[in-house]
């Protein structure tokens, strides 16, 4: 379990763990948004080519990014995920479509740095999002969903606790194949609780 500890800097929220800290977007930020965005890597894996992810322009970023800089937290928000070794962006967690009546939310996470990729970074950074959204805001259910070909978030997201609920077979085209999209989703009473 992920010892977090969560804290105001420069009027900032900032959760943080033993890799990774979580903290508010800031307007900066838009420049590693666009170059993960053009990372073709990245948006294999983070949105199985989806060419609604990327390639974007700069100006297409920045119009997304005024979006998310006015996010409602009551439903929705983006967090930018530093390294904590030397305080670099790494990446990117967020949650939308939070439902208060529900008791429901849907979750994503992208570490666009390839260098961290499968070192813990991003399920370290989804954990601290998952206790926040839990511990903040009492929801009973958190969703996610990835496609089956990204065998390592497969992996991460059920060594945190998400179960696989559901596949939609064949939905998701990517160079020529298919795979399936993949929902995974956590109850509140599954959630390991930071000591």
């Amino acid at each position: 379990m992920i010892n977090s500890t969560e804290r105001l800097d420069e009027g900032y929220a900032m959760f943080e763990g033993r890799l990774v800290r979580l903290r508010a977007l800031r307007p900066e930020d838009a420049e590693h948004h666009l170059r993960w965005r053009n990372d073709p890597e990245v948006v294999r894996w983070a949105a199985a080519g989806d060419p609604c992810f990327g390639p974007v322009t700069a100006e297409a970023v920045g119009l997304g990014f005024d979006t998310m800089l006015r996010l409602s937290p009551r439903e929705s928000a983006v967090f930018t995920v530093e390294d904590l070794a030397d305080g670099s962006v790494v990446g990117m967690v967020d949650y939308r479509d939070l439902d208060p009546y529900a008791g429901v939310a849907t979750l994503g996470v992208t570490i666009g740095e390839r260098e961290l990729w499968g070192r813990g970074h991003g399920s370290e950074a989804l954990r601290l999002l998952v206790d926040h959204l839990f511990g903040a805001y009492g929801l009973s259910r958190l969703e996610l969903d990835t496609w089956s070909g990204n065998e390592r978030a497969v992996r991460a997201f059920g060594k945190l606790g998400f179960r696989e609920e559901g596949r939609r077979r064949s939905a998701v085209l990517l160079e020529g194949e298919r795979y399936d999209s993949v929902l995974f989703g956590m109850l509140r009473e599954e959630w390991a609780k930071p000591a």
